[in-house]
């Protein structure tokens, strides 16, 4: 007698994205580098990268009929058992995609949902991935199974006449309620605590994924938020109260990083915790200042920022990880603070504590 196994199968994943023109392609690149990276965390490898140039995306299958069939070439070759793509692929693509590749196919926002439902440790933030899990795959439901499209025969089929799809649906959209209803329930929770921080001065850290936030969270406030070189490391928000070093009691949050195509699920599901954003007095807007696309870093940070309602929000720009650039200039003309500093070394930390009095001492209610 054998014992049965259930190794799960290593993900082998073929990257695929569109450039509009020619001069468009290093900018696919560089966000084909950071789904590579998304691969990884998720627990998948890269066997290969595919960019194709054209004007428009194609309607049915997003990608043209030719590299259709050289992906579909290329996955049997390579032993490929997953093609991610880098845009957000209708339910339609999806589906005719799967048909003519035969192979599982996904793309930038069901791979992010992925590393958040399983990232996700409070029961706050499993409830919130959940519903942006569930808000995605509701329009998907259509095809996803065979079967849902027959009605069941026998004994129990009748009466509604309701098909299988149409049960679903219904049983999707009625855990989407209770998942919201318990959301509610947290939220009020959330505006309690908040009632009792009232008259405390409120910093949140912001910023791309893996720019250090979590790091610096746990230098300024003597934490131990869990750190790690890979995206979505923090997804949980973490508050500390500190009142030594400062002129008065003053509030930190840890959130949840930025990323360019961020699901708009995600940010609908996680509105109430970032809300902590845009309630505060003042953000931390962290950089990773090794990384050569900051300056596109920073407009994601300050996209999500507007639609989050927190684009007034007085902020510090903090370049992170100086200490592996020697030499880096911080930017001037941002019309901001800006602070270099090395979160890991605790380098430029006093300075960075300084400005952030200063910014306290500038709201009389704050001062002792």
């Amino acid at each position: 007698m054998t014992k049965s196994t259930n190794k799960k199968i290593p993900e082998r994943a073929i990257l695929v994205a569109l450039a509009s023109s020619s001069k468009e392609r290093p900018a696919v690149e560089d966000s084909l580098d950071e789904l590579t990276r998304l691969a990884e965390t998720a627990g998948a490898t890269t066997v290969a990268r595919r960019i194709q140039t054209r004007p428009r995306p194609e309607a049915s299958t997003y990608i043209g009929k030719g590299l259709v069939q050289e992906l579909k070439e290329q996955a049997v070759e390579l032993n490929a058992n997953c093609i991610i793509f880098d845009d957000a692929l209708s339910p339609a693509q999806q589906r005719n995609l799967e048909a003519e590749l035969e192979t599982k196919v996904i793309d930038r926002s069901v791979l992010i949902l992925d590393i958040f439902a399983h990232g996700a440790r409070s029961a706050e933030a499993r409830l919130q991935v959940e519903l942006a899990q569930l808000e995605y795959t509701m329009p998907r439901l259509t095809g996803a199974w065979v079967h849902f499209s027959k009605q069941y025969g026998g004994i129990g089929s009748k009466g509604p006449g309701e098909t299988q799809l149409e049960i679903d649906r219904r049983r999707v959209r009625d855990r989407i309620s209770h998942v919201k209803m318990k959301l509610g329930q947290v939220d009020k929770q959330r505006a309690t605590q908040r009632k009792r921080r009232q008259g405390l001065f409120k910093i949140a850290l912001v910023g791309y994924t893996n720019a250090g936030k979590s790091t610096l969270f746990n230098v300024l406030t003597k934490s131990e938020v869990e750190i790690a070189d890979k995206l979505f490391t923090t997804l949980d928000s973490t508050t500390r109260v500190m009142s030594a070093d400062y002129p008065c009691q003053i509030v930190f949050s840890d959130t949840v990083g930025f990323i360019k195509k961020l699901p708009h699920q995600l940010v609908e599901s996680f509105k109430s915790t970032l809300e902590e954003v845009a309630l505060a007095d003042l953000l931390l807007h962290v950089v990773d200042s090794t990384d050569p696309n900051y300056e596109s870093a920073i407009a994601q940070t300050k996209s999500v920022l507007v639609e989050i309602g927190a684009e007034n929000v007085p902020y510090i720009l903090v370049y992170n990880k100086v200490d592996a650039l020697p030499g880096f200039e911080t930017p001037i003309g941002t019309g901001s603070p800006s602070l270099s500093i090395s979160a890991l070394k605790k380098t430029g930390i006093a300075a960075l504590k300084a400005e952030i009095v200063a910014q306290a001492e500038r709201i009389p209610s704050y001062k002792k």
